[in-house]
């Protein structure tokens, strides 16, 4: 749910050049995902319930907020799940030139979206079981990549260092923060995890590893064979693996970019479709969407729902897409550092199996880096555009509509007003 590989990594190289590249995949984890996944670790170990980050805020800081974080991730959800049939089109025209212009591209984009929902429809265990197939099918070709990068090494060369355009440094660290985040996300299905309390916490701290070594050791290769940044365009993973090893690299690396883009959007539908069916029990959501299938239980009414809102998205570019996704998301990431924050004092006899040592004033500065870069990434959303106005207002009007969406469902159903005073957190 986090990553698919270094499928998507080639605007960074091209922006920041490939030491700049390689120093901003090192430092981002530390300061990005390190203190999500450390705070995912401890409270997905100490409330393990399916729709994750939404029952934590909730019960940390009551409904309204709760209704917030949810409102914010959906929100999120629509512009980061139009990005992986964005990247699948991408690499699909590399076999099938023409294929991404104008309706050809936005086909070929709901044709994924469809292939996911009928996957999902057939239950979680479907997905789980698929997800380790296609991981050895996504990073198959980068390790071979690296190999035949490492033969064809030019001596003492390496490409520039520096940006080599305005994209640069920001928006290099745009698209790393887009391709460090997600780790909540798994948080979710909770519900359906054997023993969440002793996985959760190590498959976390696991992922940040792997993700980091999947990433630095192929650019770390492709930096000494002299191919400049500017060759790196969004999919040219798989013309420089033709131009090292020959056109059969070049064809596994476009398949694996295409299965990587499908099998992230096929376990984030997953993630994303329990949001709405638990905000529906809970009657800030109709009914419908709790509705699931006889034998999978999988939420079809918020699976096709969902899937319907992403993919009216398609037409929106890559980077637009990644900031639009980073400052909503982003959003509702703070709400969870201070629910982690709030439990800690309004519940501190909690069971715990994983804790972050330190008490309460490490959890509170655990925060504080990913909020800045948070801010940062709000701040650089002014150079983009949506709907004809500046994409950091946009994104602020989502936010505040999301108040007025609580306020409604307050007033028209029964079940919130009285779940609300249930909900309210101690203090």
């Amino acid at each position: 749910m986090v990553s698919g590989g270094p499928y998507g990594l080639e605007d960074v190289v091209r922006g920041a050049g490939y030491g700049g590249a390689i120093l901003l995949l090192l430092i981002t984890p530390l300061i990005w995902s390190l203190p999500t996944a450390l705070m995912i670790g401890e409270l997905s170990s100490a409330i393990p319930a399916e729709g994750g980050y939404y029952i934590w805020v909730r019960r940390a800081a009551g409904p309204f907020w709760g209704f917030q974080e949810a409102w914010l991730s959906l929100a999120a959800s629509i512009f980061d799940m139009a990005i992986y049939p964005t990247l699948f089109v991408a690499y699909a025209s590399r076999i099938l030139p023409g294929s991404e212009r104008e309706w050809h591209g936005i086909a070929i984009g709901v044709a994924v979206i469809a292939v996911c929902v009928l996957w999902n429809l057939a239950g979680g265990k479907a997905v789980g079981d698929s997800a380790l197939a296609m991981l050895f099918i996504m990073l198959g070709p980068f390790i071979l990549l690296t190999v035949f990068a490492l033969i064809h090494s030019k001596s003492g060369s390496s490409g520039p260092t520096t940006p080599t355009q305005s994209f640069g440094l920001i928006g290099g660290l745009m698209v790393c923060m887009w391709n460090y985040m997600g780790f909540d996300n798994a948080s979710n299905v909770a519900g359906e995890v054997e023993n969440p309390q002793r996985v959760y916490p190590l498959a976390m701290i696991l992922t940040i590893v792997l993700i980091v070594l999947g990433y630095i050791i192929p650019i770390g290769a492709m930096s000494r064979t002299g191919i400049p940044p500017q060759a790196w365009t969004t999919g040219a993973w798989a013309a420089i693996g033709g131009q090292i090893a020959g056109q059969w690299l070049e064809i596994a690396i476009i398949g694996g970019g295409m299965v990587a883009a499908l099998a992230t959007f096929n376990s984030l539908l997953m993630s994303y479709s329990r949001l709405p069916m638990t905000m529906a029990e809970d009657g800030l959501l109709p009914r419908a969407f709790a509705l699931t299938t006889n034998n999978t239980q999988a939420p079809w009414v918020a699976i096709i729902t969902c899937a319907i809102l992403w993919g009216a998205c398609l037409g929106l570019g890559f980077e637009r897409l990644v900031t639009l996704d980073i400052v909503l998301w982003g959003a509702s990431m703070v709400l969870e550092f201070v629910a982690l924050v709030l439990l800690r004092i309004r519940e501190p006899e909690l069971v715990r199996p994983f804790r972050i040592p330190g008490g309460v004033p490490a959890c509170a500065l655990l925060g504080v880096a990913p909020t800045v870069l948070i801010i940062v990434a709000a701040l650089h959303s002014r150079g983009e555009t949506v709907a004809g106005m500046n994409a950091l207002w946009f994104s602020l009007l989502v936010m505040l509509a999301g108040g007025g969406i609580y306020l409604l469902c307050r007033l028209t159903s029964r079940k919130v007003a009285e779940n609300a005073k249930a909900w309210r957190p101690e203090h």
